[in-house]
């Protein structure tokens, strides 16, 4: 039986790989001891939003797919933002997220819902010890940059100094603006753990769901499909069929309706000179999809 499909084994790597990420989801019953302010919502909500993002935008759409460019020390910005969600470094995700393009929904496919199973394609092949490693032949082209080579071996690096930030916040707003009525642990059961579970989750959809819930408006040799609802909870992502039809797109939402949050970003960090060159469907594409309308094979309009 193939590696994949098998338990997650229970080596002490295995074993303090699921501790973390179990702990973290743990850590979101806090709340009951810690309460609820506002500062603290608005400090998740502004977390999980910003991280998604970079996600998104920087691990996805630029690392994994090159659909723009940037500058090398912006570069790195997106690269330690993104490292702050707790998946791991630039690199590890490009490689298993190439990976996952070139064989998507076949038995080669490390998180195929069609394949392995809804579970598996959500969170087990994170889990599992089979792919804790990082594909570097899948990332020849990042592996020229030593601080992302750095940033990938020391991805924790990421987290760590996300809890240290909220932890000091915290504890400076509880000395010198008690009447918010925040407190160091209170920053980090919502800014931390509240706003990584939601965002462990939010991105795992697209694995999951994004080829089982939605429509269609391209013939790919996957299952992917069209969703608004993803779509509005990962900032773009949702639009996986027209993704999976011309991954080389910027932009993922490919009509004015198709809402995508990543993109609408990305062109204003594109005005401040931020990034540049944002690579656009062409035109045979948009035609592909009205032959695919006429033929009645499009389900997304």
């Amino acid at each position: 039986m193939n590696p994949r499909y098998l338990p997650a084994d229970f080596s002490p790597v295995n074993i303090l790989k699921q501790a973390v990420f179990w702990l973290i989801h743990i850590g979101c019953f806090l709340v009951i001891w810690t309460g609820f302010s506002w500062t603290a919502f608005w400090v998740c909500a502004t977390l999980y939003f910003v991280r998604m993002f970079a996600i998104t935008g920087a691990y996805h759409r630029y690392f994994s797919h090159r659909t723009y460019q940037t500058s090398r020390p912006f570069q790195f910005v997106l690269a330690f933002l993104g490292a702050t969600s707790a998946q791991k470094g630039p690199l590890w995700w490009a490689g298993h997220h190439r990976h996952h393009h070139k064989h998507s929904d076949t038995e080669e496919d490390i998180h195929s819902t069609v394949v392995q199973g809804i579970w598996w394609a959500h969170v087990g092949w994170v889990l599992c010890t089979h792919y804790i490693e990082t594909r570097y032949d899948l990332v020849k082209d990042l592996m020229r940059f030593p601080e992302l080579r750095w940033l990938d071996r020391n991805h924790l690096v990421g987290p760590l100094s996300l809890i240290a930030l909220l932890l000091t916040a915290g504890w400076l707003l509880q000395i010198h603006a008690p009447q918010l009525g925040t407190t160091p642990l209170q920053l980090f059961t919502w800014g931390f753990c509240i706003s990584t579970t939601l965002l462990y989750h939010g991105t795992f959809m697209i694995n999951s769901a994004a080829h089982i819930v939605g429509r269609r408006r391209f013939e790919t040799s996957d299952n992917s499909k069209n969703s608004l609802i993803l779509s509005l909870i990962t900032l773009g992502e949702g639009w996986h069929n027209n993704h999976h039809r011309y991954p080389g797109s910027e932009r993922q939402g490919f009509y004015w309706w198709e809402i995508d949050i990543s993109h609408y970003i990305l062109r204003g960090l594109e005005k401040l000179g931020l990034v540049w060159d944002l690579r656009m469907p062409p035109e045979r594409i948009y035609d592909e999809a009205i032959e695919n309308k006429k033929k009645g094979i499009s389900q997304c309009w």
